[in-house]
């Protein structure tokens, strides 16, 4: 979601450079983000054993933070502009809280092990061989995500613009709240259940 950033980054500066050193600032912040969560938690695969524990903890979070933002009627208006200087840091922020690293705790916890998915046992098999392979996944899913970014902000800069993000734009904010709390739910069940 940081493409829409980087074009209003790149239309405030008007300078050629612009978009692409916003888009490497959001790229920046996103795998510092997912290199905080990746690091601490490949280190500490002996909480395991509180495993449980730690999944309805973080059930309740999950549904404690839907249930703010499904009550909560304003986005924070300090979200509306960042300025380019700042990319980064609201990068590493967003990514951190919506998950680009908390989204990968799961699979380090084996919360994911119950699920027939290929993708999920593929990540965490790669995720569990060593620090390594987690930075390797970490700078992968950046790249994939920067070049996706990266593909949609070049597109609406250069050829859609500014009059189709304002007539386009719809917030996403109740179905982000929703779909957290039916996550969290989901795993309190499945805590209970396993």
């Amino acid at each position: 979601m940081g493409w829409p950033l980087a074009v209003s980054a790149a239309l405030m500066e008007q300078r050629t450079m612009a978009l692409p050193r916003a888009l490497i600032s959001l790229a920046a912040g996103h795998l510092i983000a997912m290199l905080v969560i990746l690091l601490p938690f490949s280190a500490m695969i002996a909480l395991v054993s509180l495993e449980r524990e730690i999944r309805i903890i973080a059930a309740i979070l999950v549904i404690g933070m839907g249930v703010y933002l499904l009550v909560s009627n304003r986005h924070p208006r300090f979200l509306a502009r960042i300025s380019p200087a700042k990319l980064g840091a609201w990068s590493f922020l967003v990514a951190f809280a919506h998950g680009a690293g908390l989204m990968l705790v799961p699979i380090f916890l084996g919360i994911c092990a119950t699920l027939s998915s290929p993708g999920h046992k593929a990540a965490g098999s790669l995720m569990a061989a060593d620090v390594r392979m987690a930075l390797l996944v970490a700078a992968v899913h950046t790249l994939a995500m920067a070049v996706a970014g990266s593909a949609l902000a070049f597109g609406v800069y250069y050829w859609l613009g500014l009059r189709f993000l304002q007539k386009a734009w719809f917030n996403l904010d109740k179905v982000w709240a929703v779909s957290l709390i039916l996550v969290g739910v989901f795993a309190l069940w499945l805590s209970h259940a396993g």
